[in-house]
Order: structure tokens, then sequence, then C-alpha cells
């Protein structure tokens, strides 16, 4: 499935090169569809990734999780998206969209599953904080939809709304 086909009705955003789409830490309540173009992802001053698949979805966590943004998006080029403003109508009612974006979170999250495997067999003897792999992957795994806030350096203890 081409999700640009599906997103033809929303309109159309443009960004010049070095213009902030997302900024990490404010909530905009869009819902981005790359078109054209490519994007850094930023966490702080670190870039993690830089996006240049048309269809690509960026701002999902955001809007489905209602926290605000989880990292910065920058164009590294002239860029162009579809945005949805009413991003959960917009996902209650096109049901192939939704799927989609399902779809592209489930791919990640195995990315990062296997990632986390990976670490746990390399580093599971060490004794130091890379040994509590072990605990996020399980967490990861048993995950069933209450509220997470992840832990950090200032507060590293994740939290629940249980």
């Amino acid at each position: 499935m081409n999700v640009l086909e599906y997103c033809k009705q929303l309109p159309l955003r443009s960004y010049a090169e070095g213009d902030v789409v997302i900024q990490q830490g404010t909530r905009s309540g869009l819902l981005f569809m790359l078109v054209s173009g490519s994007v850094e992802i930023l966490k702080g001053d670190v870039r993690v990734s830089v996006i240049s698949e048309p269809g690509a979805f960026l701002g999902e966590m955001s809007v489905l999780l209602d926290r605000p943004h989880v990292a910065t998006v920058r164009a590294l080029a002239a860029t162009t998206f579809r945005v949805s403003d009413a991003p959960l109508q917009f996902l209650r009612t096109d049901t192939e969209i939704a799927l989609e974006l399902s779809r592209m979170l489930a791919g990640k999250l195995n990315l990062v599953t296997s990632y986390l495997a990976d670490l746990k067999r390399q580093y599971a003897d060490s004794g130091d904080h890379l040994s509590m792999v072990d605990e996020v992957l399980e967490g990861l795994l048993n995950f069933q939809g209450r509220k997470i806030v992840a832990g950090s350096d200032r507060c590293p203890e994740p939290t629940s709304d249980d």
C-alpha cells in the first residue's frame, strides 16, 4: 500500500532546509506523512536518524500517546509533507492508514526488541547498567498498554499510571 495515496485529501506543507518541523518537548497535535525531501531526527543535539522514505510518518508517538514530541525533526533539504491537523479522527476514519501506521510501529518495536536482545546477550554478565537490559526487554515484551514514562538520567526509574 502507498500511504500517500490514502493521504491525498490532506493539505501539503513545505519546509526549507534547516527548518524545524517538530520541536522536542512541544505538542503540535499534527501527524506528518513525508512526501519528498529528507529530515533528521534529533534527541537533544544527537542525530539518531535520517528519514527520506516517502510515506514515512512523523509525530505519531506524540499523537497516539498524547505526550509532547520526544525528538526534534529538522529538514535537511526542501521537504514536503501531507499533514493531518486532526490525526486521531483521521486514523479512526481511515483504517488503511491506521493499519499502515500500526505496521510501521510494530516494525520499530521489533527492531528495538531485537537490538535489546542482542545487548542482553553481549552484556548479561557485565554487572553495570547494561545488565539492566534484561528488565527493559521484559518490560517491552510484557507491555499491555499502560501509560509508561521512560526513565532518564535525571529520573532513572520509569513510571506507570497504574
